[in-house]
C-alpha cells in the first residue's frame, strides 16, 4: 500500500539516515495520543506526543517530545528555554516543522527546532511516533530517540 506524500516523505527521511523504520498509515485518526495508542495496540505512555511551543521574545520554535501519560510543565520548558514559553497556533507548527499539528514527527523538520525529549519515553523498550500526517506512525527503539531528535532528555513533566 502506497503512502500520502507526507508520510512518504517521512519514510524516505529515515532511511535516508540510516533508520529502518517503517511507517503505517491508518485509515483512522493517529492525532492524539489515545487514538494512536488504540491503533497500534501499545500503552498510552509509549506514544510521543510531539509539542510545538514558541518563544515569547525569541519566536524560536520549540519541541517537546513527550509520553502520552504526561502532561508538559509550561514552566520548567521556559527555563530551559531561557524564555517564557507559548503555545504555537497551528499555522506556526507547519512553517517550523512542514507538518499539520497530529502529524509531527521528531526528525525532518522545515526549520532546526530546539528539542526537548521527556526522560519518561526511556523506560519503553519500543515507542511510536507521528509520520507526517494525523494518521501515520512508526515505531521506534526507545534508546534511538535522542539520536533520532537530536534532543536533550530532560524531565519535562
Amino acid at each position: 500500500m502506497s503512502l500520502s506524500p507526507s508520510a512518504q516523505k517521512v519514510q524516505d527521511l529515515l532511511l535516508s539516515v540510516n533508520f529502518h523504520y517503517t511507517v503505517i498509515e491508518f485509515q483512522g485518526s493517529t492525532r492524539t495520543a489515545q487514538e494512536a495508542a488504540e491503533r497500534v495496540g501499545c500503552r498510552l505512555g509509549q506514544i510521543i506526543k510531539s509539542l510545538i511551543f514558541k518563544g515569547a521574545e525569541s519566536g524560536k520554535g520549540i519541541l517537546v517530545l513527550t509520553s502520552g501519560v504526561n502532561r508538559v510543565d509550561e514552566e520548567r520548558i521556559s527555563v530551559y528555554a531561557g524564555e517564557t514559553i507559548v503555545r504555537a497556533d497551528p499555522d506556526f507548527v507547519r512553517t517550523v516543522t512542514g507538518y499539520a499539528i497530529g502529524g509531527v514527527p521528531p526528525l525532518g523538520h522545515a526549520q532546526p527546532l530546539e528539542t526537548y525529549i521527556d526522560e519518561d519515553l526511556l523506560q519503553y523498550k519500543t515507542l511510536w511516533a507521528a509520520a507526517g500526517t494525523p494518521n501515520a506512525v512508526f515505531e521506534l527503539d526507545a534508546k534511538q530517540l535522542p539520536i533520532l531528535a537530536g534532543g536533550s532528555v530532560l524531565q519535562v513533566k
